[in-house]
């Protein structure tokens, strides 16, 4: 039996990946800002753990692992899923969008990341799941803005994975391509407000 911490586990694959794993008889710690989201999604489940945890907040990404700890004993699978994405030119997008991006694509990742690994390093296992994109190494006109937080979750999850190898931790990036969940929709991805009409014919082409 494996304890998963999964971030944005109310929808998309972080819910998928949720039910899956409740499925195998796993435990799971279903994290979202408002658990009772996780609860409509995935049910009332003995092995399972709503935690709220807004990934930005590092204080509450400590306090949902050491929940996950006490209740379960473990982190065996961390699945660093939470995110959203932007739609614009990179001209287009201010800096408060600019900033919100990598605020929870990044920053977020990390600060949840670093509050895990202190206890898979006790344990001397784990593994970490980041969640990236096909964005994550392929530019495309719209998306430049959230390719380039992709690409910073690869870099940063390829130098992790040499530095936890020795202590019997894995970090993978996962690179999805186009999947029918809920990530075009306007809980999972923003368009930039401001629209510049020399960029109809490329990043206006997808908004």
């Amino acid at each position: 039996m494996r304890t998963w911490f999964i971030t944005g586990a109310s929808r998309g694959f972080g819910a998928l990946i949720a039910e899956k794993a409740l499925a195998k008889g796993d435990n799971v710690v279903a994290t979202a800002r408002n658990p009772q989201t996780v609860i409509e999604r995935l049910g009332n489940h003995p092995n399972l753990l709503p935690v709220a945890l807004d990934v930005n907040d590092e204080a509450q990404a400590h306090e949902a692992a050491r929940a996950a700890v006490t209740l379960f004993g473990r982190i065996d699978v961390l699945v660093n899923n939470a995110g959203f994405g932007l739609l614009g030119a990179v001209e287009e997008a201010t800096g408060q969008e600019v900033e919100a991006i990598f605020r929870t694509n990044v920053f977020g990742l990390l600060s949840v990341t670093r509050a895990v690994l202190p206890h898979m390093r006790r344990q001397r296992a784990g593994h970490i799941l980041n969640f990236s994109s096909v964005g994550g190494y392929r530019g495309a006109a719209g998306f430049g803005v959230y390719s380039s937080a992709k690409f910073a979750v690869e870099g940063l999850t390829e130098a992790l994975a040499d530095e936890v190898a020795p202590l019997g931790i894995h970090a993978t990036a996962v690179e999805p391509g186009y999947f029918r969940t809920d990530f075009l929709e306007g809980n999972s991805l923003s368009t930039s407000p401001v629209v510049i009409e020399d960029y109809a014919q490329t990043s206006g082409r997808g908004a």
